[in-house]
């Protein structure tokens, strides 16, 4: 009985696992393999792995076994000059398994592979100029990890990717000098990416942010003697945060003055208490 929670143990073409019927009995004697949890002949990769984890030495023989799972367990043990043919494999989990651990100078083309797990391997290993086909890519997981690889000067070809998580990273790692551009972003996560990053006296590109979040963001960063505008935002929480950091600081005091001087729309309906007892007094006579 498997002692796992995949299933009966039967093999890639569904029939029943008989281990008299193996070629690895003295292994299995050995203990080095168990029917139920880790074996060969298995139709469920991760028992398969198991096998091949315990006996990598075994690995070689079966990268042309005629299930793919197979392949694709033994590609991620065997000699890694047996694993070039396997480019080519047409299960695209095998052509992925190799594209991972073969070096970066036999694996360009992968990066054009018709499956998105095979492109996306490559683009976890490619470098520089490499990547370049990466950020046209019709997936944007491809793009995503194009973009968390390629050194930071390229990444401004791409920080007008049309999918936000994409420019999201690029948020994350783009050269700081080229990171204001990324101030009038359509996405408000994008651009609190770009105030968790944006040098502090920068900051003040963003503090009439239309999104909460970058205000807020903001607020945490920004100088204090920059904190002004952020007393009168819409948002309570960022007004309270703008207050308790200028009060920390003694010199700015006179910021957190009631502001006199400005202008107020008088409700006609709800006068002023002052206004209203103005309004009621007795007026003297005039002479």
């Amino acid at each position: 009985m498997p002692d796992d929670d995949l299933g009966l143990p039967l093999d890639w073409k569904g029939r029943p696992i008989r281990c008299r019927e193996c070629n690895h009995r003295a292994i299995n004697a050995m203990g080095l393999c168990v029917k139920g949890k880790a074996c060969i002949r298995d139709r469920r990769a991760r028992r398969v792995d198991r096998f091949l984890k315990g006996n990598p030495d075994l690995a070689d023989q079966y990268l042309d076994h005629p299930y793919f799972e197979v392949r694709a367990g033994a590609a991620r043990y065997a000699n890694v000059f047996r694993l070039p043919p396997l480019l080519q494999d047409p299960e695209p989990e095998v052509r992925a398994m190799a594209t991972l651990r073969l070096p970066e100078d036999r694996i360009r083309d992968m990066i054009r592979d018709e499956d998105i797990d095979v492109r996306i391997a490559a683009a976890s290993r490619l470098k520089g100029a490499d990547l370049m086909p990466a950020i046209h890519d019709d997936a944007y997981m491809v793009r995503i990890t194009a973009v968390r690889r390629m050194p930071a000067e390229l990444l401004p070809l791409v920080c007008h990717d049309p999918d936000p998580e994409v420019r999201s990273w690029v948020a994350r790692r783009i050269d700081l000098r080229a990171l204001p551009d990324m101030c009038f972003d359509t996405d408000p996560l994008v651009r609190r990416e770009v105030a968790e990053r944006l040098p502090m006296d920068q900051l003040r590109l963003l503090v009439n942010d239309s999104d909460l979040r970058v205000r807020f963001t903001v607020a945490e960063r920004i100088a204090e003697e920059e904190l002004e505008p952020l007393l009168d935002d819409p948002e309570l929480a960022i007004r309270e945060l703008a207050r308790e950091r200028i009060a920390q600081v003694p010199h700015l005091a006179h910021m957190l003055q009631p502001r006199t001087g400005q202008l107020r729309l008088l409700d006609t309906e709800n006068p002023p208490a002052d206004s209203l007892s103005t309004d009621l007094a007795p007026k003297e006579p005039s002479r």
